[in-house]
């Protein structure tokens, strides 16, 4: 097995980290499907209020490939359809049943069937949403050819989900839906596992896959990442990617015809009182993991009030979904911060500050590089001009340039854009980059924009 290290990149330390067990949580009551979820679709609605759905029922689809639908993740009726302005289409809520009832597909001999038998069901149950393409992050167009499949075995962000743990049952699924995926690339299907592990992973068992051990800080875990180490993405190459919770999924929907999107979820976060793991489905309310996890409550920052930001992933890439928010379909982490809505008396002014961490050595944690902090979403400061620094270069392990990407970007110069390495991003591989900042740019929304141009131009 081949092992690449990777020397770029930073570790955050957090405190809040899920411990390895599974915290007691009723079932939530109402689920949300929520349309925002993925990236350049345009939904069309195919229930009503009030319509009584099944597990793997159709809520709606995409108008632009309407043979991808997006399903419910369980049985119940339809509460409310959602909407905001020019009745956009926001969200679908099912009241959920106490016992989910599944609609049912039929099983897949993978060993003996063909790409068509195995695309029609995933498509059939909605789980075809599971697989996404890169370039650009979207949902895989079925016509499509890859020249690979990459699956991230784990996840280096800080608080992240462990996968391991996650997975540990989930073994002879996995398997099942990495034979499947094999039968629609021309290529390999690459599983990654972090070098820490090795044989400790359970994707380690994997039969007839390219396994392959990366070693080094975040963003080793990043399938970008290893894309661009593995199989760079030229233009008109395609790779696919599926999340190892996902792949689970797809190995129970052809083995047992049902689609069964249930997931451990990590609650995290240095607000959270108990973190730990709980089992749901994408959609799930965040008051479902504030009463598994519970949520520190009265905090003062300087002797100011801080709230709380409720975060749908990680601390660096995950969406900020607020109290009445839920799980994202594409997310396996919770994480509970505190609001940096405070202010700090001569702040940038003081020479100790022992419970900052900092990425240069303006304060002292670079002598203890283990230690926990505290992280909150306090960016100290406005957004300034963008300025060439050379702190990107030392985050991102990757064989692009991105300060000259963003400026294309900025100026919407798609061919500088395909240059400089577009088609191997998305906004999540950025992450680190605008964490370390000095000029605190949104830097994942810039990069998200440039994938919308390329998106508009090059349809």
């Amino acid at each position: 097995m081949e092992t690449i290290r990777l020397h770029k990149g930073l570790d955050l330390h957090l405190k809040g980290e899920a411990q390895k067990k599974v915290l007691q949580a009723l079932a939530p009551e109402v689920v949300s499907v929520k349309p925002s979820d993925y990236r350049s679709m345009v939904p069309k609605l195919l229930v009503q209020e009030g319509d009584t759905v099944l597990a793997g029922q159709f809520l709606f689809s995409d108008k632009k490939r309407p043979q991808i639908g997006f399903s419910s993740p369980v049985s119940g009726k339809v509460k409310a359809i959602v909407r905001g302005e020019k009745r956009k289409l926001l969200a679908v809520e099912i009241e959920a049943d106490k016992d989910i009832r599944y609609a049912q597909f039929e099983p897949v001999r993978v060993s003996s069937a063909s790409r068509e038998d195995i695309q029609k069901v995933l498509l059939e149950s909605g789980l075809w949403a599971a697989i996404i393409q890169r370039p650009y992050g979207i949902i895989a167009n079925p016509e499509d050819t890859p020249k690979a499949v990459v699956v991230s075995g784990f996840n280096s962000a800080p608080l992240a989900c462990d996968v391991s743990f996650a997975l540990k049952n989930d073994v002879d699924a996995i398997q099942i839906a990495v034979d499947a995926l094999a039968k629609f690339t021309s290529g390999k299907v690459y599983v990654n596992i972090d070098a820490k592990e090795d044989g400790a992973s359970p994707l380690s068992m994997l039969r007839n896959v390219e396994l392959t051990r990366f070693k080094g800080p975040h963003p080793a875990g990043n399938v970008g990442v290893q894309i661009n180490h593995l199989c760079p993405i030229g233009k008109g190459e395609i790779i696919w990617t599926v999340q190892p919770q996902a792949l689970a999924a797809i190995g129970k929907l052809l083995s047992k015809g049902i689609y069964d999107v249930s997931r451990t979820v990590a609650v995290t976060g240095p607000r959270a009182l108990d973190p730990g793991y709980v089992k749901c489905v994408p959609g799930t309310p965040m008051s479902f993991f504030r009463k598994a996890a519970g949520v520190q409550e009265d905090e003062k920052l300087y002797g100011q009030p801080v709230g709380v930001r409720y975060v749908s992933g990680n601390p660096l890439c995950g969406e900020n979904v607020g109290e009445n928010g839920c799980l994202g379909f594409y997310d396996d982490t919770v994480t509970f911060l505190t609001e940096g809505n405070y202010r700090e008396l001569f702040g940038w002014a003081k020479p100790f500050r022992m419970k900052k961490f900092s990425t240069s050595k303006s304060y002292f944690s670079w002598l203890a590089p283990k230690k926990k902090y505290e992280a909150d979403t306090n960016v100290n400061g406005g957004e300034r001009a963008f300025i060439v620094t050379g702190v990107y270069e030392k985050v991102l392990p990757m064989d692009i340039y991105p300060v000259y990407l963003l400026k294309a970007i900025l100026a919407q110069d798609i061919e500088k854009m395909e240059q400089f390495g577009i088609y191997e991003v998305i906004g999540e591989d950025f992450a680190l980059c605008e964490y370390v900042d000095p000029s605190k740019i949104e830097i994942q929304k810039i990069v998200d924009q440039g994938i919308d141009l390329m998106l508009k131009e090059m349809a």
